[in-house]
């Protein structure tokens, strides 16, 4: 089979690789398509706390069951799926918890022996393969890990229909964010970045405030006049310089930050702030089971699927043009969002 593999810094390829004989509790899937996540592109920066050039990448897809394990027995063969792209020790407190994510141990697609999502073919265990509804399109499945990732930042942030929610970052995270906050009833929400693009989507898929922030000098106090006060909960989806700060300065007394973009460096903290306000920061890391399964439901259930699908992924490509597609990520250029690779 063919895989996508992140050579070194900004150079990719495509490998032959063999597929590997199939485990009695695994799945055989022959991958549709599979998503570029802003953490691949941490890989291809040279810049991910544990996945290493060269590696073999991606964890975002959705495809069809072609083989199953022999003690696999409620996956049929031919099953639309996608999955939940880690596994854990299965013994330790987080996992008896239902917190794989904090696992210990924790495995995941592109480390050890476990091959990346972006092939032609993908082994999981049967544990993290969530079958899909057949009607539901191929574009879509792979927009439910990254949903994944928004409800559990909506999970963490405690959200509820009456909060004040600000979104820092129109990527397709944040744009998720905003989807999915929307669909728990938040109305009041805005939601913030450099480029202009990014903005106009979050606008056609609801928001109810867009704000360019390269457009204004003081654009936390910009803020506050849009919602008419402080934020009851700020959602940051950019590591970009002194955003955290930035966060706590627009987050009302005893509200919440909830920190979902992937930091590459250390970021000072106004503890005066946080502390003297009784504010609360809140580290997000990926997702659980649950946060699957309402995702998928969301997708599933939504009444204007296509036009999320057609505002959050901007381009789908053959994935001989993966190195196109991270290159159009990395660069942020003006008119990409979500970018897939087809297999």
């Amino acid at each position: 089979m063919k895989a996508v593999y992140v050579e070194q810094t900004h150079r990719l390829s495509i490998r032959n690789q063999t597929i590997s004989q199939l485990g009695e509790n695994e799945v055989l899937i022959k991958v549709a398509m599979a998503g570029i996540c802003g953490s691949d592109i941490h890989v291809y920066n040279g810049r991910h706390p544990f996945r290493t050039p060269p590696v073999s990448i991606g964890h975002e897809l959705s495809g069809y069951v072609e083989e199953v394990g022999s003690n696999v027995k409620n996956i049929p063969i031919g099953s639309k799926v996608t999955v939940n792209p880690q596994v854990g020790c299965g013994e330790c407190a987080y996992c008896r918890s239902n917190q794989i994510n904090l696992c210990e141990n924790r495995q995941a697609p592109g480390v050890g022996n476990w091959l990346g999502a972006m092939s032609e073919y993908f082994i999981a265990s049967a544990n993290t393969v969530f079958v899909l509804p057949n009607e539901l399109d191929n574009r879509a499945a792979v927009l439910v890990e990254p949903f994944a990732v928004a409800f559990h930042a909506l999970e963490k942030a405690n959200l509820t229909s009456g909060h004040k929610l600000a979104i820092l970052g129109a990527g397709p995270i944040g744009l998720m964010i905003l989807l999915a906050a929307i669909s728990k009833g938040v109305s009041q929400n805005l939601i913030t970045d450099i480029r202009k693009y990014p903005l106009e989507i979050g606008e056609k898929l609801g928001a109810r405030q867009v704000l360019n922030i390269a457009k204004h000098e003081d654009w936390l106090k910009h803020a506050e006049e849009l919602n008419g006060g402080k934020f009851d909960r700020v959602i940051v989806c950019t590591d970009s310089s002194n955003i955290i700060n930035q966060a706590l300065q627009i987050t009302k007394k005893g509200g919440k930050i909830i920190t979902v973009a992937m930091f590459d460096d250390e970021h000072s903290i106004n503890m005066r702030d946080l502390q003297g306000s009784e504010k609360e920061m809140i580290g997000c890391m990926t997702y659980n089971e649950n946060n699957f399964e309402e995702a998928i439901q969301f997708l599933n259930e939504t009444n204007n699927l296509e036009e999320i699908i057609n505002n959050l992924i901007s381009h789908i490509l053959p994935f001989n043009e993966a190195q196109k597609g991270f290159q159009m990520v990395a660069n942020s250029q003006e008119k990409v969002i979500k970018v897939l690779l087809e297999f």
